[in-house]
């Protein structure tokens, strides 16, 4: 497992704080950025444009802010509702992943998925464990088919 930088703790700290207390945040539409939010049991990614905080993440353990991280305020119910709507289609992608009954394609299958969405870089400073919770595979598949792409 890759470790976070460790300057970047403090501020992880307090963004965990903040969706514990059920503060809203809409993750910023105009970068490529993004949250992934560990929960007890899975993980959830949170992209741009979509909602985060509120009764969605008051149960986050941890989190991984991806990408150049950034949120903006919600400023009215419209602003807030797209953004609901967002996060909805965020978690409807990575549904169609877990649909997959092989556990190699999806771990595959989520790789790509946010190569495409972020660079290599990004993806390969992220941890195994991170994309495993995602899409219900052990970290062992996930790094199995990392090593592969190697090859």
């Amino acid at each position: 497992m890759k470790e976070q930088n460790k300057d970047n703790k403090p501020q992880i700290k307090q963004l965990l704080s903040r969706l514990q207390k059920q503060e809203l945040l809409i993750v910023n539409p105009r970068r490529k950025n993004g949250l992934i939010v560990y929960k007890k049991y899975h993980a959830e990614f949170i992209g741009p444009g979509a909602i985060v905080g509120g009764n969605f993440d008051m149960d986050a353990v941890n989190i991984i802010p991806v990408g150049n991280l950034s949120f903006v305020l919600p400023q009215n119910s419209p602003e807030r509702r797209q953004a609901y709507k967002m996060r909805r289609q965020w978690v409807r992608l990575t549904k169609q992943i877990i649909d997959n009954p092989k556990s190699t394609e999806r771990a595959q299958v989520i790789l790509n998925q946010f190569e495409h969405w972020f660079d290599v870089e990004t993806v390969a400073n992220l941890p195994d464990e991170a994309f495993a919770l995602l899409v219900g595979v052990l970290p062992q598949t996930i790094r199995k088919v990392r090593n592969t792409e190697l090859l």
